[in-house]
Formats: structure tokens, sequence, C-alpha cells
């Protein structure tokens, strides 16, 4: 690479974490809190969450929470502890099958059939979050979300689960620019290779699921989203047309996840439609 290319990289790279950094800090800070806690999965997501939490609040005010299920690959917990101990942060594991577990024995005998993959993983997405918002509370601190603008758009997430918290400090970042600011922040090397996977169930890969690449994914959605490009206009410049109205599509068919709960407007003023103003703050 040259030399000058190389250079203006890292100056973006310094750039995009300082911003993220004192993101962190004015958001926490702003509403009373001086902790965050976060879930620490052993993928790359939640590991840069982990690296720009503890830059900017330091390690003492960081708390990750790994929360394996039985169907976990052992490589996961392994890789999230490679974190913790880099960054010599506190951490807590709260082991996530007994509960899980017992949900669905019950259920299954209700229903009178057994839970489908889709299910079990939506439950133990939402588990998780119930665990890390109840640690919330103990611990007095925020939680701090992982999920990536390429999983937010896709929807590739479940909502009430991995994608709730109270602050995201990647949720503007590509998955490749998350790829590059792990890099730069220090993430290890065997999360920064390995596949990226929601660990749901056993051989579970993002990719694989979805059906495309996040190579692919992320280059038409940033020419349909940040570009302002049509899906026409994406495709005529060599795109493959099926997968770009596949993406836009799906993008649309999400848009529900990525809303607060629509509430019906009775009023003159209503939350979340009219009543979020600078001067209903006392600005």
């Amino acid at each position: 690479m040259r030399p000058d290319i190389e250079q203006a990289l890292r100056l973006r790279e310094e750039l995009t974490t300082s911003v993220l950094e004192g993101f962190l800090r004015d958001e926490v800070r702003k509403v009373g809190f001086e902790r965050v806690v976060f879930g620490l999965s052993g993928g790359i997501d939640s590991a840069l969450s982990a690296y720009l939490a503890t830059r900017a609040l330091g390690r003492e005010h960081v708390h990750a929470v790994l929360m394996p299920y039985r169907s976990s690959s052992p490589s996961s917990l392994a890789d999230a502890m490679e974190v913790v101990r880099d960054l010599d942060i506190p951490h807590t594991v709260v082991e996530i099958t007994g509960p899980v577990d017992a949900y669905f024995e019950q259920m299954d005998k209700l229903l009178g059939e057994q839970a489908s993959p889709l299910r079990r993983g939506n439950r133990m997405a939402r588990e998780r979050m119930v665990t890390l918002y109840d640690l919330s509370a103990a611990m007095n601190a925020l939680v701090v979300g992982t999920s990536n603008k390429t999983e937010l758009l896709l929807g590739y997430g479940t909502q009430f689960g991995d994608m709730a918290s109270a602050l995201n400090p990647i949720g503007d970042l590509y998955k490749c620019q998350v790829r590059q600011l792990s890099a730069y922040v220090g993430v290890p090397q065997s999360i920064l290779k390995k596949a990226p996977s929601a660990d749901l169930w056993a051989d579970q890969t993002d990719e694989k699921e979805l059906g495309f690449t996040y190579d692919d994914a992320d280059e038409i959605l940033y020419q349909w989203v940040d570009l302002r490009l049509t899906p026409d206009e994406i495709i005529e410049r060599g795109y493959d047309a099926s997968l770009v109205r596949h993406i836009v599509q799906r993008v649309a068919r999400n848009q529900y996840k990525r809303k607060p709960p629509i509430i019906a407007k009775l009023s003159g003023r209503t939350i979340g439609i009219d009543f979020r103003y600078l001067r209903d703050w006392g600005h």
C-alpha cells in the first residue's frame, strides 16, 4: 500500500476511534452514570465495543458478561476470555442453559411440538439481554450495544435481544468497518480471523444463514443508504439484480426492528411523535 494512503487510513481510524470514545464518555456521564456493562460473545462486534468502552471510560468502569449456552462453541468462550485478559477488565460468566432449557421444556409440552432453532435462538438472545439489564441495575451501569450497521439494516438480530441497548458505539459502522477498526484498536487475531457467528446453535455462521457475504451486503448497502443510489442504479454498476433487490426488501421488511414501539396517537402531544423537541427538555 502506498505510504500516503496508509497514513490517510490510519488518521481516519484514529479519528473514528476518538469520536466513538467521546460518544461513550458523553452519553454515559450526561445521564448520571459512570459505568457500563456489555455482553462479550467472543465475536468481533462485542470485542470492538469492549475495547472502545475500556479506552473511553477506563477498565474500572466497564464490566463484561460472558453468557454461554450448552451448545456454544468452546472457542467462543476462549476468545471472550482473551479479550478480558488483554484489557484486564472485570467480568462475570453467567451460564444461560438452565433458564433457557427450563422454559422450552415447559413450552414444548404446552404447544405439543419442539421449538424451532429460530425460536430457541431468539430466546437465548433475549435471555442474555435480560441478564445484562438485571446486572445493569445491580451495578448501576448502562448497557452498551454490540450490533453493527449491516446487522441493524438487515434486521439480522433479535428485537429486544441482542439489538437492545442503552447506547451503541458501533451501530453506524458497516461490518467491513468493524473489521478495520478492530484491527486498529488491537482486537486479538483469533477473533479478527474467525467466521462471524451468533453462536446460537452448532456450526451456525452469519453468512451461511443470510445467504450472502457481509462484503457483498456492505457494498450494496453503502451505495443505497449512504450514496442514495436507487436499486436500479446499483444494478447498472454490475451488481447481481436478485441480490440487490433481496437486500433492499430485507431492509424495508425489518424497519420495525429499528423503531421504538409505535404508540397510537390520541392526544395533542404523543411520546415519540411530537414530544421530542429540545424545548421539551428545557433548552
